[in-house]
């Protein structure tokens, strides 16, 4: 059993989806993060970075993991699931992980946050971050021209990448130029495992509903 310690954020949603696809058992504790749960004592001995999403693998005498990438290779490795064992396919799928890991998440989680949040519209900042996001993204664009996924087969790679992507408008971003990256949203988007562990935790800002729980095969702890 996995107790998921997790948030509605893209991060978030990697370790959702990822638990969907696998098929491994898991309870959701959500981590309220407006109440700064993420910041009490119980939870840094979990994650001493203080972030969401964590894990803890009930069955590996209570082992935690933190950082979403690191989450997504343990259970891969855990399961021997959507990632190759052959040297040349898994390092391609740890390339894109971390281009995801490196790339995408910081530059469009600054987009996020001076497009978005900053208390002063700062334009400077607003267009340096959205233009490079737009051109990682373009990145994945060209992987994708001649491929269903960004590593070849279906993998970590994609299920890291697609949630914060998925969410681009959020960003000010627009993907209009870049067809390969829309098609990938949609099949992604497609996958039963994706469209439930979207919906992982409520979004709302609130508790997730048992009912809402209970379609996704987990069990919430309130």
């Amino acid at each position: 059993m996995i107790d998921l310690y997790t948030a509605p954020t893209p991060n978030g949603w990697k370790a959702s989806i990822m638990l969907e696809e696998i098929e491994l058992p898991y309870e959701v504790k959500t981590v309220r993060l407006d109440k700064l749960d993420q910041k009490e004592p119980w939870f840094l001995e979990i994650n001493p970075n203080g972030r969401i999403p964590a894990i803890v693998d009930r069955d590996a005498d209570d082992f935690a993991v933190f950082e979403s990438g690191a989450i997504l290779l343990y259970l891969a490795e855990k399961t021997g699931k959507l990632l190759p064992e052959r040297p040349r396919q898994r390092s391609r799928v740890i390339q894109w992980l971390m281009f995801q890991m490196g790339g995408v998440g910081p530059m469009q989680g600054q987009a996020n946050v001076f497009f978005r949040y900053a208390p002063e519209k700062i334009p400077f900042a607003i267009e340096r971050y959205q233009n490079e996001t737009h051109r990682l993204y373009s990145v994945l664009d060209a992987a994708l021209e001649d491929n269903e996924y960004l590593a070849g087969d279906y993998s970590i790679a994609d299920i890291a990448t697609w949630p914060w992507v998925r969410i681009h408008n959020w960003a000010g971003v627009e993907i209009d130029d870049l067809p390969n990256l829309q098609r990938w949203i949609e099949r992604v988007g497609e996958r039963p495992a994706v469209a439930t562990g979207w919906k992982i935790p409520a979004q709302d800002g609130g508790e997730t509903s048992k009912e809402d729980v209970a379609k996704a095969g987990a069990k919430i702890l309130v």
